[in-house]
Order: C-alpha cells, then sequence, then structure tokens
C-alpha cells in the first residue's frame, strides 16, 4: 500500500540533498513535488496546498540545526504533519453500556459485514468480550448466510429472524436476547445499497435513533479514493458517526481516503482491515502509518503481533533447548507456525525499516514457508530431534519425499544450522561480538 506516493516522496526530499540549509528558494521544488504526490495519490487538491503550506512554514521557520541535513529535517517536518492530518493518534472504541451497542454503517461491498465479523473476534480475542453479531440487512439473504458462516468459523454467536423484515425490530430484539444470554457487545450489521439514497439513509437512521449505539463506525473501502471520503460526509450528516474502518488496504489503494477522511468529517479512523483472514484487522495508529509511508517501517507493531503470538513459558522452553542443544527440526516448525500467526509476510517484511521499498517487486505470498514444512514432514521422528545425523542418503530420501531437491535440502540444513549458532550466541552472553566472529568464520 502506499507504494507510489512513497516514491514520489522520496523524490521529492532528494531535491534538498547536497544543500546545507532549507531556504525560501531550494524548498519550493520540494513543497511543488510532495503537493503533486498527494494529488496523484487522490488527495483533493484544497488538502494537499494547505498540507504543504503548513509544511513549507514549518520547514523555514524550524531553525534546523547544522548537524542534520535539510533533507532529514524535511522528513521529520513531513512525517509529523502527516501523522496528524490522519488523526495525530489511535483512538479506542467506546464500550459503554451493558451491552455496548456497536452499529456498522457504509455501502454494498465495502466490507461491512466481514468487518463485523472481523471486529467481534478482535473484541473477543484481544479485549476479551462476549459478542453477539446481529444480521440486520433484510434485503439481501446472502449477507444474512454469509454473517452466520463467519460467525460459526469464529465461535461467535449470530441473532438474526428470518421471518422479520424490520430491521429496527431485529436489532431491538437482539439486544433483548444479548441481556438475557450474557453477551457485553452487540455488532449490528446494516444494509447497505450501490449509493448513497434517501430510503437506505432513513432506515439506518431509525436503527440508530431505536438502539442508541454507544459507537457508531463507517465502514468504507480505501480502494474507491475520494469517493470514500464523499461517501464519509454524506453518512455522517445523517449519523454523525464516531469512528471509520477503512478496508482493502493491503490492495493497490493510492491512499487518499486515509490520509484526507480524518480532516474532511472530523472523524478518526479507529480500524484498518489488512487482508482477507479474520485476523487482519489492525488498530489504526496515524503516526505509525506516517512512518511507514516514509519508509521508516513500523517495529511498534511488529513488536505488538510477535508478544501476541509467543509467550513467556514457551520461550523458557525454546531457551533451555538451546542450551542443552536439544533444539531440532519439531522446535523451528513451531515457531514457523507462531510467526505465520503474525499475519501476511510481505506486511510484516514492510514493518522493517528499509525493507518497504526493497520488498515493493518481490511477491511473497502466505505459502512462503511451504516447501521447508515440506522438507520437516518428509524426515523421521529421530531425524527432526538430531539433526546431525542427516547424512546424504537421508538427505536424498527428504528430497524425494518432499518434491524437491538435494540442494534445496542442503540450503535448509545450513539455514538451521546457522540459525542454532546465533541463537546459542545471544544466550551464552557472548552479545554481539561472538555473533560477528561467527559470521567472520562463515566467510
Amino acid at each position: 500500500m502506499f507504494d507510489n506516493l512513497s516514491d514520489r516522496l522520496e523524490a521529492a526530499f532528494k531535491v534538498l540533498q547536497g544543500n546545507h540549509k532549507i531556504t525560501e528558494l531550494n524548498i519550493a521544488d520540494s513543497v511543488k513535488q510532495i503537493r503533486r504526490a498527494l494529488v496523484e495519490a487522490d488527495v483533493s487538491f484544497k488538502i494537499a496546498k494547505q498540507f504543504t503550506n503548513d509544511v513549507k512554514v514549518k520547514a523555514l521557520g524550524s531553525g534546523v540545526l547544522t548537524a542534520v541535513k535539510p533533507g532529514q529535517a524535511m522528513v521529520k517536518i513531513v512525517r509529523d504533519e502527516m501523522a496528524e492530518l490522519m488523526g495525530g493518534q489511535a483512538e479506542g472504541l467506546n464500550l459503554t453500556g451493558k451491552p455496548a451497542v456497536i452499529l456498522m454503517a457504509g455501502l454494498q461491498g465495502s466490507g461491512k459485514t466481514t468487518h463485523s465479523a472481523k471486529l467481534a473476534n478482535y473484541l473477543k480475542n484481544k479485549n476479551t468480550k462476549k459478542p453477539l453479531l446481529v444480521a440486520c440487512d433484510v434485503y439481501r439473504p446472502a449477507a444474512i448466510n454469509q454473517l452466520n458462516v463467519l460467525g460459526e468459523k469464529l465461535g461467535i454467536e449470530v441473532f438474526s429472524e428470518d421471518d422479520n423484515q424490520d430491521p429496527v425490530s431485529i436489532a431491538r430484539n437482539a439486544i433483548a436476547h444479548a441481556k438475557s444470554n450474557g453477551h457485553n457487545v452487540v455488532i449490528v450489521d446494516t444494509a447497505g445499497r450501490l449509493a448513497v439514497d434517501e430510503e437506505m439513509m432513513a432506515e439506518i437512521g431509525n436503527i440508530h435513533r431505536a438502539v442508541a449505539p454507544s459507537e457508531t463506525l463507517f465502514v468504507v473501502d480505501s480502494m474507491t479514493g475520494q469517493d470514500a471520503v464523499n461517501t464519509a460526509k454524506a453518512f455522517n450528516e445523517v449519523l454523525n458517526f464516531d469512528g471509520v474502518i477503512l478496508t482493502k488496504l493491503d490492495g493497490d489503494t493510492r491512499g487518499g481516503a486515509a490520509l484526507t477522511i480524518k480532516s474532511v468529517v472530523n472523524k478518526p479512523i479507529k480500524f484498518i482491515g489488512t487482508g482477507e483472514k479474520m485476523d487482519a484487522l489492525d488498530v489504526f495508529h496515524p503516526d505509525r502509518m506516517a512512518d511507514r509511508i516514509l519508509g521508516m517501517g513500523d517495529v511498534v507493531s511488529l513488536v505488538e503481533r510477535a508478544q501476541e503470538q509467543f509467550d513467556e513459558q514457551e520461550a523458557r522452553k525454546m531457551s533451555k533447548k538451546i542450551a542443552t542443544d536439544s533444539f531440532g527440526f519439531d522446535d523451528f516448525m513451531n515457531q514457523i507456525q507462531q510467526i505465520k500467526k503474525m499475519g501476511n509476510m510481505k506486511d510484516l517484511m514492510g514493518m522493517i525499516p528499509g525493507m518497504g521499498k526493497a520488498m515493493k517487486d518481490i511477491d511473497i505470498d502466505d505459502d512462503a514457508f511451504k516447501h521447508i514444512e515440506a522438507m520437516i514432514n518428509s524426515m523421521t521422528l529421530e531425524e527432526r530431534q538430531q539433526p546431525g545425523i542427516i547424512n546424504g542418503s537421508r538427505r536424498k530420501r527428504i528430497a524425494m519425499g518432499s518434491g524437491l531437491t538435494v540442494q534445496d535440502v542442503n540450503n535448509l540444513l545450513k539455514q538451521f544450522s546457522d540459525m542454532h549458532k546465533m541463537m546459542k550466541m545471544t544466550q551464552s552472553g557472548k552479545g554481539p561480538r561472538g555473533m560477528m566472529n561467527m559470521m567472520r568464520g562463515m566467510r
């Protein structure tokens, strides 16, 4: 996401290379390129112009230190302004009420039903809530069926009434059901249309008044660019919603909606959809997104995802196995499974500073570890526990069993050996010096 914008901004900063300080003269071309990059990213000209004016004022008035290169200073200013444009800081959900009611609104095709289920899954797993999903799209039977399928998959109850065509009474009945069955969050999935129309707005307005939600979220497809912003404005006039869920941010999006929706409707983006899987829903952090757009990565989010998957008890077990030289391929496979749970591999790599641009034209799918898993699964229990016994004939058998080559098996064994050495060096207290010596010996 935002690849083209990132490239254009990088080119704009390069204009300042070789200058010792920022001046009115040398900043003009850089600012012009930044404005053009934003407009091409589907940011309205008015907002792009105001943004670059603010950047220019801060750049010329910043009193840049001589130790800081003008290009670096400009990156910092643009990063801070961009984070502010997108909302400044993450905004949480208001879950007051017994039960708390979350009303989901948006056009048909925006991902509203899917993200209702994703949000329920998020609240269940990360906030230890007991959510109830409510199917109020009475015009599209497929939406009710879709919600039921997703709810069953996630282990989350779905409330629907096949013989009731009144979404207002369905929502009311769902809240009564939630109170009787211990649900502390109710997520109401409403009907959408292909475009904003009077009938849809009247209906969702009636539901809103009937259930008095603690949180109203507008779900919008980021791929629609400025149309997304205009639709948000129309919905906000009727609902005065509390926040936005921006979907399909993993697609080929120019980024205009993410950058400007906050400034147009003055409502924060609270969540972003980053993939098709049910756990591909992230809290939106404007500062972290600004870092990623400017190629700085997002180490904080990467660490947070890792912490969610790796518990202390498991880490102690691994530490003990490394210390006693009993870390085998079964343990390695377990680590791979944990990494896969963290999310899309290309997205994870993009969180590492400097890697976003390097990964731009490289396609890494969710089967990135498939060949490694195939080779490990072709090993005997003894081989997985004692990799040192894998000789030439065993390598041939493993290669045949996995449908790969002996060279592939050799590469895996070398990677495993190198990784094991580095893990042991880190644990032994030799630290960076020990690892440096090891790397010298590997040349």
